[in-house]
């Protein structure tokens, strides 16, 4: 048969095979076959009847059965071909308003680009617009570190709660319809996240009016907060909620959608671009929330603040403001997508041929048409999921690789200040730059691999084997770390020598007149390559401008002497430059343990979707998802930020009670960073081995289907697709 893609003009009116059974309006044939005349065509040929009509339902068709401008052909009068209009269930559009402009979009292609622009928007929004800003809530609403979390964790925390219930009816129901909701909600979320902004009145505030040198460093007073402005964490919470409701039908329904309405090769391919545009969404939320962070929050109104300052708030509600508008847009398309795209049915056979059979019924059960429609399947549907020990042990090493992700996601920009000593602002974005490329480029070359060396079965579970591997030999970079630039009085003396570990002595002979406050942190480099606490602790007297960049420089500091001369020395703004010549490998290891991580993420989702039943599979991600986010993602950055708090040497103490932490210790840093490391990587490579240990080849036929459904590929996918492929 010539091939007929979705936007060829000839498609409405291409005469198609009718078959009596669920699976009608296949698009490549033109044969109304009766029932008692179906054995006999697939076996011996009438002699009534032409020979090019006497095929096996398996044969390729590479020649039209009867010419396209005509409605019927004369031959056998038990075979009649009728010209059949496209059925109404597959025409994109809302209800009765279905205009032909809309059906060029109604194509796999054009719904990969709505579901892309859906998951890249979930992308910035959590993932980029909310870590971005996150610091500036906690100022704005005095809210402190743990109530911080709270907000972030509830968008998971939503997404557990939903994600069964979600995935179980969406994935016997109308995907599109779940998908386009969801979008609404998580837009209405992304509304919800800024009434905080417009309720609490505007924000009000003064400048700090000492420099922070010697003699005007003065405290502030510690005084219980009573403005009541914590309590919009509540608001907070709610808006996060609903984000994560939205969100969950976008990475269970999208990709199974996807997965059944394109050829089982490109599948790999078309979620490898969708999962790209999820990782590069929190990219552009990192610079779009950054910009927005130099923009006061009061749009309009001056202040004296800068953005230098520390009690300056950016306007973090602009992104949600916008996000919510997005999410309404996108919505409205993937509402008018049918059940299935034109076409699908082709693809079912290459499916079932790749789904691993169980020794028991179980297969059958599930295979049902009817199964998983309603409540009463759901134990049954579990019990099945459970019985699988391929799609529970990739479950597994999706959790350990989550944790890995999220912790590392969470506290590596914090890692590559400490290690090279860079500003927080300087470390997520060399931290950006690592991750954007070897996330992005990861995810989506994992995808094409599969598809490129034609991955089946175990072959995609030995892929992953293979990049678990391979990082977890990277996670050996942690070996290695960057000394401590020394700061006086913390790890080493006013006088350069170093302090015994555990011994701290901020107060010197130098500043004891200062009066300096522990709370004011605010390091500065020395002339002498001393790093000191603030311009105060370094027994600075005054402070100027210098240089075409403005850099705040301080002079005549006490506690800095000058070996070839009699006065005293200068501090600059900042910390002192890391001398660490280990830079370039530490960050080339990191960048291939970042790429390896992402490169089995397409492949591990390809093979979960292929271990399953056809009708369990949207039900299968969602219990995915649930185990992976239960076990991965929440208790992730819990985890890597206990251990990471174990290698504090300083901590920030506000109104006599400890803060956030100031100083770590490089060398236990790595050494921790490397025991959890290594400790995840070595259970991923052993789920991921026991897996493809146990995986089941699948057998030549399921249910019959690929003996009674005719090949609806094109004449150059038949030969390459029906074909029994190898399981590497």
């Amino acid at each position: 048969m010539p091939q007929h893609g979705m936007g060829d003009k000839t498609f409405i009116s291409m005469p198609q095979l009718a078959l009596p059974s669920p699976h009608e309006a296949l698009d490549s044939e033109c044969t109304c076959i009766p029932l008692s005349r179906r054995a006999s065509l697939g076996s011996t040929p009438s002699p009534n009847v032409p020979r090019h009509t006497t095929r096996g339902p398996l044969d390729p068709c590479n020649q039209p059965l009867c010419p396209l401008e005509r409605e019927k052909c004369h031959v056998d009068p038990e075979l009649c071909y009728v010209s059949q209009p496209q059925p109404q269930s597959l025409v994109c559009g809302w209800r009765a308003f279905t205009p032909a402009c809309l059906q060029v979009f109604n194509t796999p292609q054009g719904f990969l680009c709505f579901l892309c622009a859906a998951s890249f928007l979930q992308g910035m929004t959590i993932n980029g617009f909310l870590n971005t800003v996150i610091t500036s809530i906690e100022r704005r609403f005095e809210l402190l570190s743990y109530q911080s979390g709270l907000i972030a964790s509830s968008y998971d925390m939503a997404a557990c709660l939903c994600l069964a219930f979600v995935s179980y009816f969406g994935g016997s129901g109308h995907k599109p319809r779940w998908l386009g909701w969801g979008m609404l909600v998580m837009g209405a979320g992304s509304l919800v996240f800024t009434l905080p902004h417009f309720t609490a009145g505007p924000y009000h505030t003064v400048a700090t009016g000492g420099t922070g040198v010697c003699q005007a460093n003065h405290s502030t007073a510690c005084t219980p907060s009573s403005s009541g402005l914590s309590s919009y964490r509540l608001v907070f919470m709610l808006g996060q909620f609903l984000h994560g409701v939205g969100a969950t039908p976008l990475y269970t329904l999208g990709v199974t959608y996807l997965d059944e309405n394109v050829k089982t090769s490109y599948s790999p391919v078309y979620i490898g671009i969708f999962y790209t545009a999820a990782i590069l969404g929190p990219a552009a939320g990192y610079l779009v929330g950054g910009a927005l962070l130099n923009i006061y929050t009061e749009i309009g109104h001056w202040t004296e603040l800068t953005t230098e300052s520390p009690m300056w708030v950016g306007a973090w509600w602009v992104g949600f403001l916008g996000a919510g508008a997005a999410a309404f847009l996108i919505a409205i398309p993937i509402l008018g997508y049918p059940r299935q795209l034109p076409g699908s049915q082709r693809y079912m056979v290459m499916r079932v041929s790749e789904t691993q059979q169980l020794k028991n019924n179980s297969h059958k059960t599930a295979s049902n048409p009817d199964f998983g429609k309603t409540l009463k399947d759901l134990p049954l549907s579990i019990w099945l999921l459970l019985k699988n020990p391929t799609f529970i042990l990739l479950c597994l090493a999706g959790a350990t690789e989550a944790t890995l992700v999220t912790g590392m996601s969470t506290f590596g920009p914090k890692f590559l200040e400490s290690q090279l000593n860079l500003s927080a602002s300087k470390a997520a974005t060399l931290f950006g730059y690592l991750v954007v490329p070897a996330g992005g480029g990861g995810t989506l070359l994992g995808g094409f691999f599969v598809n490129k060396f034609k991955l089946r079965g175990s072959g995609i579970i030995k892929f992953c084997l293979f990049c678990t591997l391979t990082s977890l030999l990277a996670t050996f970079v942690f070996f290695m770390h960057c000394p401590n630039v020394p700061m006086a009085g913390v790890t080493a003396s006013y006088s350069g020598s170093l302090l015994p570990e555990g011994q701290r002595a901020l107060t010197a002979t130098c500043n004891i007149a200062c009066g300096c406050q522990p709370e004011h942190y605010n390091p500065v480099c020395g002339s002498n390559g001393l790093m000191y606490f603030s311009p105060c602790h370094a027994g600075c007297l005054e402070a100027a401008f210098t240089g075409s960049d403005s850099q705040k420089v301080y002079r005549n500091c006490s506690c800095i002497t000058q070996n070839f001369s009699s006065g005293y020395g200068h501090a600059t703004a900042g910390k002192c430059t890391s001398t660490c010549q280990r830079k370039p490998l530490l960050l080339v290891f990191i960048f291939v343990v970042i790429i390896f991580t992402f490169l089995s993420s397409i492949p591990a989702l390809t093979a979960t979707l292929r271990c399953v039943d056809d009708q369990q599979r949207s039900f299968a991600l969602g219990i995915q998802w649930i185990v992976v986010r239960t076990l991965g993602a929440i208790p992730g950055p819990i985890a890597f930020g206990w251990i990471i708090d174990k290698a504090c040497q300083l901590w920030q103490v506000q109104c006599g009670q400890q803060g956030s932490c100031l100083l770590y210790q490089n060398t236990a840093m790595s050494q921790y960073m490397l025991v959890a490391g290594l400790a995840y990587k070595v259970l991923g490579f052993i789920f991921f081995a026991a897996a493809c240990f146990l995986y089941k080849r699948p057998l030549r036929s399921s249910n019959g289907l690929d003996t009674s459904l005719p090949s609806q590929s094109s004449s150059s996918d038949n030969n390459m697709d029906l074909q029994p492929q190898s399981d590497v």
